[in-house]
């Protein structure tokens, strides 16, 4: 859990794993909003928190959508 820390790429690689694992167990379609609380449940850090907060504001058909999202929220 330590080899890419903060090494530059402030987030994108490091957090897709940890957003995968907070959203784990997520019913699709969810909203923004579900997503968020659903990460919130998950006990999802901050960062992870701070990244899906800046998600656009639609729906969410699956996984890939959430992350899609994230390299708009950039």
């Amino acid at each position: 859990m330590a080899q890419e820390g903060s090494s530059g790429s402030s987030g994108s690689q490091g957090s897709a794993a940890n957003v995968t694992h907070a959203l784990k167990g997520i019913d699709f379609p969810a909203s923004k909003q579900d997503i968020i609380k659903h990460a919130q449940n998950n006990n999802a850090d901050q960062v992870v928190l701070d990244e899906l907060k800046n998600l656009p504001d639609e729906q969410y058909n699956n996984m890939a959508d959430v992350m899609k999202g994230f390299g708009q929220s950039k």
